[in-house]
């Protein structure tokens, strides 16, 4: 081998070498910062992990919704027709948000079995649902409010 393509074959090893560690570290940190996206049946059945953020959508149980006199704690049931989560938020909730509205809540889950919400997101209109959670809502057989079970549940 000459020391042409001795000097071009370590060139070329190089760069491949430079490739292969941008896109470990590319792939490590996307997968660090992924949020995946959960329905409240996927919840229940303990598909989400543990101590990870997680994105949480699906309808606003009727009646469910419980703020607190003395802070901005809110309570509510996040549903998907089939099961149900409980969910905590801490903060102001978007204007849109109210019962039997569909949402995307970013968060996580506690040891009670409950989601601590981070961030609250409502559809901006009357006729948009985020497309996970009409797919959610589609896959229980549901998709109007109207078929929103209510809370019996009054703590």
């Amino acid at each position: 081998m000459t020391p042409a393509r001795k000097q071009r074959l370590a060139v070329v090893a190089l760069i491949v070498l430079g490739v292969g560690a941008t896109v470990a570290l590319a792939l490590t940190a996307f997968s660090k910062n992924m949020q995946l996206f959960f329905t409240p049946t996927e919840i229940a059945e303990g598909k989400a992990p543990a101590g990870q953020t997680i994105r949480a959508g699906g309808l606003v149980m009727a009646e469910s919704v419980v703020r607190s006199d003395n802070s901005l704690l809110v309570k509510f049931t996040l549903t998907d027709t089939a099961n149900t989560i409980p969910v905590e938020y801490t903060g102001i909730l978007p204007d849109l948000f109210r019962e039997g509205q569909g949402i995307v809540a970013l968060g996580k889950m506690n040891t009670e079995k409950t989601f601590i919400a981070s961030e609250v997101l409502a559809k901006h209109d009357e006729n948009y649902m985020p497309p996970e959670v009409a797919d959610a809502l589609e896959k229980a057989g549901a998709t109007h409010p109207e078929s929103i079970p209510r809370n019996t549940d009054k703590n």
